[in-house]
C-alpha cells in the first residue's frame, strides 16, 4: 500500500509555510511559471460545506446557514479547542488526503515537478511526499501580517499561529527554502531561483 501512495506523489512538491508567511503569493507566482498546484486549503472549504450536515451533528447548528459553514464562527471554537481541533481534523484529514491524491494521479500522469499546497504538512497530513517548500518569515513579521491582513489583535494573531509547528522548525525540515520577509520584487527573485533548483 505504502508503495503504490509513493508512487501517486513522485513528482509532487509540498508547498508549506506558516499562516500569513506568502503562501498564496508563492503559489500565484509559480502558477505564472507553469506550474500545476493542488490546493488543500480549497479542497477543505469546498468539503466542509459538502459536509455541512456532519459539521451540525459536530459542532451545532449555529455554525451552519444555508447548507454553508460558517467559517469564521467555527474558526474561534476550533483555534481555541483542542478537542473540537481534532474532531474537525478527524472528518477533514482523510477526505482532503482522497481528493489530493485524486488530483495527483491526474497530474502524474504528465511526468513534471508539481506543487501540493498544504499548509499542515509538516503537522498532521503524513503525505508520502518527499520534497518540500518552506516560505520563511520571521516571527514577529508573521504577527504582524496576520493582524493586518484578518484585522485582529496581536494576542488573537499569536494564538492563531501557536496552533502550527514553529516556523524556525519549518524552515529546519524543508527541502527548499524561499525567504519572504522583503519585498514583492525579492520574493520573485526567491521564486526564481527555486524553480531553477526544482527544474535541473
Amino acid at each position: 500500500m505504502k508503495q503504490s501512495q509513493e508512487d501517486s506523489f513522485k513528482n509532487a512538491i509540498a508547498l508549506t509555510g506558516g499562516i500569513a508567511t506568502g503562501k498564496s503569493t508563492v503559489c500565484n507566482l509559480l502558477k505564472l511559471h507553469g506550474f500545476l498546484i493542488i490546493d488543500a486549503d480549497k479542497i477543505a472549504h469546498k468539503l466542509l460545506d459538502e459536509n455541512s450536515q456532519k459539521i451540525e451533528e459536530l459542532f451545532g447548528k449555529q455554525y451552519v446557514e444555508n447548507g454553508k459553514v460558517l467559517r469564521k464562527e467555527l474558526g474561534k471554537i476550533i483555534f481555541s479547542n483542542e478537542e473540537n481541533k481534532l474532531k474537525l481534523e478527524a472528518l477533514l484529514h482523510p477526505l482532503i488526503f482522497e481528493k489530493i491524491e485524486k488530483e495527483a494521479k491526474v497530474f502524474e500522469e504528465q511526468n513534471k515537478p508539481y506543487i501540493v499546497d498544504i499548509p499542515l504538512f509538516f503537522e498532521k497530513m503524513h503525505y508520502p511526499i518527499s520534497k518540500s517548500i518552506v516560505i520563511y518569515t520571521p516571527k514577529d513579521l508573521q504577527i504582524k501580517r496576520l493582524q493586518n491582513r484578518d484585522n485582529i489583535t496581536k494576542e488573537e494573531a499569536m494564538l492563531k499561529i501557536s496552533n502550527q509547528m514553529d516556523i524556525e522548525e519549518k524552515k529546519s525540515l524543508g527541502t527548499y527554502i524561499i525567504d519572504n520577509s522583503k519585498d514583492l520584487k525579492h520574493l520573485q527573485h526567491e521564486v526564481e531561483n527555486l524553480i531553477s533548483k526544482v527544474l535541473n
